[in-house]
């Protein structure tokens, strides 16, 4: 059910230029207008497109889970006014900030559901939900006004989304890249100190996970969900930033599609020494859980005989350390522990 009547392109328009004019201040401080408009109007480069913004947005709707949690470590919570497509319960830590921020639909909501939610600026992880066959085109989102945002990670050099599926990539993908979006939407919001800290403590988080780590000649292979045909992770995503933190291999990693389907029989000749599960708990694909996946690895006669699973060799992560977002360093911290406490790495 829609919060607000629907309102005409005209009205929509008025709203969120009126809502662009009238920023403030950053973190529930008086100021008035003229102190929250410092520094702006700022202009962003995204994806090839441009976004200028007059002053902080103030109400805000993130449409994925990644870009979510970026906002809310960025102590944005309060300018957050609807959320969407999530695989996991929100990131540990915030919990307490998630539990005010509306939730509009699990998965992708319906335009008109977003422009109800009054949005003046409107945030993605991937292309596709701010493309054609998802939530509206970003030019959609320009004719009324509402300028949109979409994770680099998705678009970075060497990502063809146009390959099919998930995309592919010619580059491998690098932490910098997750850096970026962080400083891009805090310099959005005129919180750059509040950025650049969230990045220098990923890295320090990454560094102390990897700190003399040596997982050379051990195969991982990640799957992330659906047990007839299962989307695995190819070379250059983002668990091919976890594989190269942590000094290993991946075992498909001659694949450059970010998520191919490949089948039992091709992964039993791989046979990978670890498997990585995607322990999601969203409902969309077959063994979506690490626990519906362990039950199917060691029940098919086509898997339970991979060295990985006769040995219990499994690390689980949520859906969104195997995305490219800031939980992408969550997900080297779990793996390099897991190869420790499995005696595959020094």
């Amino acid at each position: 059910m829609l919060r607000h009547p629907l309102r005409t392109p005209a009205l929509l328009l008025a709203s969120a230029l009126a809502l662009t004019a009238c920023g403030a201040s950053q973190g529930g401080e008086s100021g008035g207008t003229e102190a929250a408009a410092t520094g702006y109007p700022r202009t962003i480069d995204n994806c090839g497109h441009e976004a200028t913004f007059t002053s902080p947005p103030e109400r805000v709707v993130s449409l994925n889970q990644g870009s979510t949690e970026i906002l809310l470590s960025l102590g944005l919570a309060d300018r957050i006014v609807g959320t969407a497509t999530w695989t996991d319960p929100v990131m540990e830590g915030l919990e307490e900030a998630n539990a005010s921020v509306p939730r509009l639909a699990d998965d992708n909501p319906s335009f008109e559901v977003v422009l109800a939610a009054e949005p003046d600026f409107v945030t993605a992880s991937f292309v596709s939900t701010l493309g054609r066959g998802g939530v509206a085109t970003r030019e959609r989102f320009g004719e009324l006004g509402v300028p949109a945002y979409v994770s680099p990670a998705d678009c970075a050099a060497g990502k063809d989304n146009e390959s099919g599926g998930d995309g592919s990539r010619s580059e491998p993908l690098t932490l910098d890249t997750v850096h970026g979006e962080v400083r891009d939407l805090a310099r959005v919001f005129g919180v750059e100190e509040r950025g650049e800290e969230l990045v220098a403590e990923l890295e320090r988080r990454v560094d102390t996970a990897t700190a003399g780590l040596d997982a050379s000649g051990v195969s991982l292979m990640y799957w992330f969900a659906n047990s007839q045909s299962p989307y695995l992770a190819g070379c250059c995503g983002a668990p091919g930033i976890i594989t190269r933190a942590v000094g290993a291999e991946n075992a498909f990693d001659d694949t450059h599609d970010e998520w191919p389907q490949i089948n039992w029989e091709t992964i039993a000749d791989r046979d990978p020494d670890v498997i990585v599960l995607g322990d999601l708990t969203r409902d969309s694909q077959t063994a979506e859980s690490a626990e519906a996946k362990i039950e199917f690895l060691e029940t098919n006669p086509l898997t339970r005989d991979l060295t990985a699973v006769r040995e219990e060799r499994y690390v689980l992560l949520s859906g969104q350390a195997m995305n490219p977002t800031i939980r992408t360093v969550t997900g080297i911290e779990k793996v390099a522990d897991g190869l420790r406490d499995l005696g595959l790495a020094g």
